[in-house]
């Protein structure tokens, strides 16, 4: 049976993805949910490749360590099979465990650049709807890093209504308090209801 094979490719990044559709789910022939193997090609870089348990936490690592650098916080990120910290701001250095013994590690050295068409990579994976990727075991994303952009706009869009309606009452009320002159009032009573 032959399988199925989709790039995804930004600037100087390529992602493969080579598997087959899982039939029993009633799947399109062109599709692929059984992913036998996958490889990251990044130029000036040796090639990585492995099983479809390593890609979903190498994924992970790298959109976890991106979030913390975009937040200005400690970029270092650290598993049983990826760590990623930052060599200074433009370098950063990523360390690949083999899950096989008496492997040594896989050491790069990438640059801004690398890393973010990474993670365009990964990006165009995730929304593709030719690759499906079951999720596998736990998810070990750190509390810290869920707390992400989709929760903070929940928040925002929680609270901001109720801010909004206060600070337009003590407005409308302030303009009340601008115009209302007591002097005026009790000239009116007098005439109205002379002594």
């Amino acid at each position: 049976m032959m399988q199925n094979k989709f790039s995804f490719n930004q600037s100087s990044v390529n992602l493969e993805v080579i598997g087959l559709p899982d039939y029993s789910n009633n799947e399109n022939k062109d599709q692929i949910s059984i992913i036998s193997q996958w490889k990251l090609s990044m130029t000036d870089q040796p090639l990585i490749e492995g099983k479809v348990e390593h890609l979903r936490p190498i994924m992970n690592a790298f959109y976890i360590y991106s979030n913390l650098l975009i937040k200005n916080e400690t970029p270092i990120y650290e598993s049983k099979l990826i760590d990623i910290k930052a060599d200074n701001l433009h370098t950063h250095n990523i360390v690949l465990k083999s899950s096989k013994p008496n492997v040594k590690p896989l050491t790069l050295k990438i640059g801004n650049s690398l890393l973010s068409d990474t993670i365009n990579c990964f990006d165009q994976l995730n929304e593709s709807s030719n690759v499906i990727i079951k999720k596998t075991g736990s998810n070990n994303i750190p509390k810290k890093a869920r707390f992400g952009l989709s929760n903070k706009l929940k928040f925002f869009n929680f609270i901001m209504p109720p801010i909004i309606s206060i600070c337009s009452l003590i407005l409308f009320s302030s303009t009340f308090i601008y115009f209302y002159n007591p002097v005026e009032d009790i000239e009116k009573n007098e005439l109205i209801n002379p002594k």
